[in-house]
């Protein structure tokens, strides 16, 4: 299964892991799935860290890639069509950032890992963080 993690997920599995549920820490333990990380939440990290609206122990740029080599998490690139896609999605959600979250997981058949429960409006297949 391809997973793609919500923002709070990086966020919990790098820091909080007791956060998360024992299914999802399961998930993302198992080597039979791909664990991703989109750059919508790189994003999201770098622009909340430079509002202060988050607290890294490091600049996202050196935080992030750090986590990413620690946990074996790979990147998942946001293509044009997943970026456009947004365009079509219904206003369940007004998250600028979860909104394209879930059209990147929708383009790409992935499996979102979240505890946001209002993105199950949008028919993307999920995972209970």
């Amino acid at each position: 299964m391809k997973l793609l993690l919500d923002t709070h997920v990086v966020l919990w599995s790098a820091s909080e892991p007791q956060n998360l549920s024992s299914v999802a820490l399961a998930a993302l333990e198992d080597g039979a799935n791909e664990v991703l990380v989109s750059v919508v939440s790189a994003w999201e990290i770098a622009i909340k860290q430079s509002l202060g609206k988050l607290d890294l122990p490091k600049p996202a740029e050196r935080w992030l890639p750090e986590v990413l080599r620690r946990t074996g998490f790979e990147v998942a690139e946001l293509g044009l069509s997943a970026a456009l896609r947004v365009r079509g999605l219904p206003w369940h959600h007004r998250d600028p950032f979860d909104r394209l979250l879930i059209a990147h997981a929708l383009e790409d058949g992935y499996t979102l890992v979240t505890r946001d429960g209002v993105l199950a409006e949008y028919g993307v297949p999920l995972l209970e963080a």
